[in-house]
């Protein structure tokens, strides 16, 4: 069997490696993927947009199944157009992927299913936000509506940081038509639990948890980015948080998009805040998270091709997970999540069986920056303090001139590990 990725980044490397361990696989490409993944995949030089040319290559290598990795081509409708022409794909369709591409419509969504979040208020009036901020208070949460790559949030604990968030998304652009209006949203207190699963219709299997670092620098410091890191299990957290979790929100999500004509079928990912009073949602995606799906596909002792296609076919598939703690690190060029340069070169990377690919390139045999987030480090131990160890004993070795990474991730959760 033949698997198609689409994608190029460090979730669809993690991908790529795990699909390269299946029994049943004898062939995985990436499009377009990139030059560190070719360990474990063939690299199609094929745009992810290029719907055409990707359903052309899937009938031609005859693909037993292309998997969707990134949300932009999910929400330009490529499984549509794939489900269309006959061909097996996993994620969700235009309409379906509209939970992320839209974060007025999954907050709707989650008001019509009684799905706990947040109070929020959605406009596109520069005027009208600011008065409602001003009204509400700090701390407060801006985002723009549509898609910003994990970079359109601004968690305010001013008034002047929300009122220049307003005046970035709505009056100066920053994030074009992703910005044409935005969502203000109430701050939750509490910690963040990334919850992922598999889904098609109503059938909901939950992964487990991961905790991701959203901000730039150590102490949870600096601008929102895309994730620095992640680890998994979340001790915090105990099983029966996890499955109210899913009973509470990915089910309901899962079921409510399917009443509305909304047939769900790929990756559910609910980013929540657990507080005082259960878990709520801040925000829905359509796809495996990055970088939790680094993370978590190490800790799956499942085949994933077997799982999926499974799935597909109407069957509940059983997952094996390992008892192992799994932590990982990103490093990012310098200036990410603001402007950085790229074709720098990177003279020495960490040997590690958990090393993922994302913004990286190769010019005359030269590894060289090309992204923001460029590679990230995961490692395997029965501890998260072990894993924590191995990763940044990996990570001294790393030539890290035009690359910076946090010092602390895992930290929180191993300190209260050591307490208990």
């Amino acid at each position: 069997m033949k698997v198609l990725i689409i994608g190029g980044g460090g979730r669809e490397h993690a991908l790529a490696w795990k699909f390269s361990k299946s029994k049943h696989v004898t062939k995985v490409y990436v499009a377009p993927g990139n030059k560190g993944m070719e360990n474990v995949a063939e690299c199609v030089d094929m745009n992810e947009d290029d719907h055409d040319g990707l359903v052309q290559f899937a009938k031609e290598q005859e693909i037993a199944l292309t998997v969707v990795g990134p949300e932009a081509p999910l929400l330009k409708g490529i499984v549509d157009r794939f489900e269309a022409e006959g061909l097996r794909v996993f994620g969700p369709t235009k309409d379906a992927a509209f939970i992320e591409g839209s974060k007025s419509f999954a907050k709707e969504l989650m008001e019509r299913h009684n799905i706990p979040t947040g109070s929020y208020f959605v406009t596109s009036d520069y005027e009208e936000a600011v008065e409602y901020v001003k009204k509400e208070g700090i701390p407060i949460v801006i985002k723009a509506d549509g898609l910003a790559a994990g970079k359109g949030v601004t968690v305010a604990f001013t008034e002047e940081e929300a009122i220049n968030a307003l005046t970035e998304v709505l009056k100066e652009g920053k994030f074009g038509e992703a910005g044409a209006q935005v969502v203000i949203e109430e701050y939750l207190e509490g910690e963040e639990l990334s919850l992922m699963a598999f889904v098609h219709g109503d059938t909901v299997i939950p992964m487990v948890g991961a905790q991701d670092h959203k901000r730039a620098y150590d102490n949870d410091e600096g601008p929102n980015t895309g994730g620095m890191g992640a680890y998994s299990p979340v001790p915090q957290f105990s099983q029966e948080d996890i499955d109210s979790a899913v009973r509470d929100i990915l089910q309901p999500a899962a079921s409510g998009l399917k009443a509305e004509g909304r047939f769900f079928s790929g990756i559910l990912y609910a980013g929540l805040m657990m507080t005082g009073a259960g878990a709520k949602v801040i925000e829905f995606n359509a796809r495996f998270g990055d970088p939790e799906a680094q993370i978590i596909l190490p800790r799956l002792e499942s085949d994933l091709f077997t799982v999926i296609m499974d799935l597909l076919d109407g069957k509940k598939p059983e997952l094996e997970w390992s008892e192992d703690a799994v932590l990982g690190v990103v490093a990012a060029s310098k200036g990410y999540p603001g402007a950085y340069e790229k074709h720098q070169p990177i003279r020495s990377v960490p040997e590690s069986d958990y090393l993922f690919f994302a913004g990286i390139d190769q010019i005359d045999g030269q590894l060289v920056t090309s992204g923001g987030r460029v590679l990230l480090i995961s490692e395997k131990a029965p501890t998260l303090k072990e894993a924590k160890e191995k990763v940044y004993e990996k990570l001294q070795s790393l030539d890290d001139e035009h690359l910076f990474y946090r010092k602390d991730i895992g930290d929180k959760a191993i300190y209260r590990s050591s307490l208990s």
